[in-house]
């Protein structure tokens, strides 16, 4: 009995410690997006605003090609299967770094580039993301990427480098060829989004 009495002092906080961890579980689990595992926009943009201190940092916009056709084919599953796929693949090529969902068929990602190599592994990522699915070798397509380089273009935001990813992205989805476009260094041109065709809403 003694030994429980000398504990009964500690139940509350223990309970607070096991609350607060249940707490920040379901806090982690809401800034992830279900379906991928990824980062969801808001919690994605709060951890890349922070790797952007470093002007090494390269943002990354990566957008399925044909989506809608894989669907109309495939079924919303299979497409379902392809996005968690690139997702995945996307995480792994972009690291150390971070990657978010940003909707639907569209992802970023913003890496630190410490040895100068992003584009050749911007390239190596562009083809590992057109491989087909592993459990479905039916089920792929190509990923547009558009990136640029933080370092580039000092004082500019999340939200300005963004827009340059995305503008470079869309010329490499109109061009047709697989690869990944990098940022023009003159003026920002204006977001492009909305103008792409087949896009899909958030899944």
């Amino acid at each position: 009995m003694s030994s429980i009495a000398a504990l009964l002092p500690a139940l509350p906080a223990l309970g607070w410690a096991v609350h607060a961890r249940w707490l920040h579980g379901r806090l982690t689990t809401a800034r992830r997006d279900p379906l991928t595992g990824l980062w969801t926009r808001d919690a994605f943009t709060r951890r890349a605003r922070r790797l952007l201190r470093d002007p090494r940092a390269v943002v990354v916009l990566a957008d399925v090609d044909h989506f809608k056709q894989v669907n109309d084919r495939h079924g919303h599953a299979a497409g379902d299967v392809l996005l968690a796929t690139v997702a995945a693949r996307l995480a792994h090529g972009t690291t150390p770094g971070v990657a978010g969902r940003l909707g639907g068929d569209e992802f970023a990602a913003v890496v630190i580039d410490r040895d100068g190599t992003m584009p050749d592994r911007l390239h190596t990522l562009a083809r590992v993301l057109a491989r087909p699915v592993d459990t479905a070798p039916d089920l792929h397509t190509t990923v547009s990427l558009g990136w640029v380089r933080a370092g580039d273009h000092p004082g500019e935001d999340l939200s300005a480098l963004l827009r340059r990813a995305d503008e470079a992205m869309y010329a490499a989805k109109r061009s047709g060829r697989s690869g990944p476009r990098r940022a023009h260094l003159g003026r920002l041109l204006g977001s492009v989004a909305g103008r792409r065709p087949g896009r899909r809403g958030a899944a």
